[in-house]
């Protein structure tokens, strides 16, 4: 297949890697002039993902209408923030029935849309949108380090199409059909890992790791379950899966700003320093709008984005967790009488 990429970052760069490995002609999109041309040049990303070779059949453009050029399928993977300026610039260029997947992460701030509902809204005709997410840091994918995702798509036939084009010996793709609770997961387990890493600053052990991460995951269900979510999407690789990779590992960027902000770091500073955005950033501020307007209680997400935005000290999140009201330990999840 002709498929089109869009955005040239780790991801990206890890994407393009593993879908030219398979033998598609892959055309890749950097909003940096310059990563195109170190791509182009020596098949290398000049600034992501340095050591990754690119195949041969993956070019890369600064222009979008030449990157989508004769494109039979589009893989998006730009900073949520920017999806929708993207996908304006991708409508021109873009024909009607060409399937998209999405693999940004997050809750569009002010309107509280899914990524799939953004380009639903850009683009139209919702049928031929996808997501993909799991655990999946690109530093491994990109070395063939064995892993596994999952596709969530409106029409069957197009979760198929994604999940075959993208299923190599080393990473394996599950399709399911719950798009809202794939995508929530993906958007909140950030906020969730950004948490964990304030917990690795200030020299928390494993018990409160656990606690956040395991307390996190519920709060990530009760806000799935009232949209309408699959519960059993949180126990697969988009919930458990990926909130287990992206709240303990070192490539995870969202535990790392986390970690950074315990150390008297900003979200600025981190980006200075890294060249790269975390998601749970912007994320604590959408998921937290999305519970308020739902009347979901998000007691992380609040604490996250207290702290991150409003300059809460991190000794008062810890006092206002810790001291919350008893309850049942399934309370809001529909499974007990609140």
């Amino acid at each position: 297949m002709r498929i089109a990429v869009i955005g040239a970052g780790s991801w990206g760069t890890a994407v393009s890697w593993l879908l030219g490995g398979k033998g598609h002609d892959v055309g890749l999109w950097a909003r940096e002039p310059e990563i195109a041309e170190g791509i182009n040049a020596d098949h290398r990303n000049p600034i992501y993902l340095k050591d990754v070779v690119l195949p041969e059949c993956v070019t890369a453009s600064h222009d979008i209408e030449a990157a989508l050029s004769g494109a039979e399928a589009v893989v998006m993977v730009t900073p949520s923030m920017g999806v929708r300026t993207t996908a304006e610039s991708m409508r021109p260029h873009l024909g009607s029935e060409i399937p998209v997947l999405i693999l940004s992460k997050g809750v569009e701030n002010g309107t509280s849309m899914l990524m799939t509902e953004v380009l639903t809204d850009v683009l139209g005709s919702r049928e031929r949108i996808a997501g993909l997410s799991g655990p999946n840091h690109a530093e491994e994918v990109s070395k063939g380090v064995p892993s596994a995702t999952v596709v969530a798509a409106y029409e069957e036939r197009v979760g198929r199409l994604f999940q075959d084009a993208f299923m190599t010996r080393s990473f394996r793709v599950y399709t399911n059909p719950d798009v809202v609770g794939v995508e929530l997961c993906g958007a909140a387990k950030n906020v969730i890992a950004v948490a964990a890493g304030m917990s690795d600053g200030l020299g928390y052990g494993d018990n409160t790791k656990a606690t956040l991460m395991t307390r996190g995951l519920a709060e990530m269900a009760r806000l799935g379950s009232h949209l309408g979510a699959n519960p059993l999407t949180y126990m697969g690789l988009a919930g458990v899966g990926d909130l287990i990779a992206t709240c303990t590992s070192k490539h995870s960027r969202n535990r790392g700003l986390g970690e950074h902000v315990a150390h008297g770091g900003s979200v600025a500073s981190f980006e200075a320093e890294t060249h790269m955005v975390a998601e749970g950033a912007f994320s604590c501020i959408s998921v937290h709008e999305l519970g308020k307007r739902e009347g979901v209680e998000l007691p992380i997400t609040h604490q996250v984005r207290s702290i991150l935005h409003e300059g809460a000290p991190l000794s008062d999140a810890t006092e206002a967790l810790m001291g919350r009201e008893a309850r049942d330990e399934w309370h809001g999840m529909g499974l007990v009488e609140d």
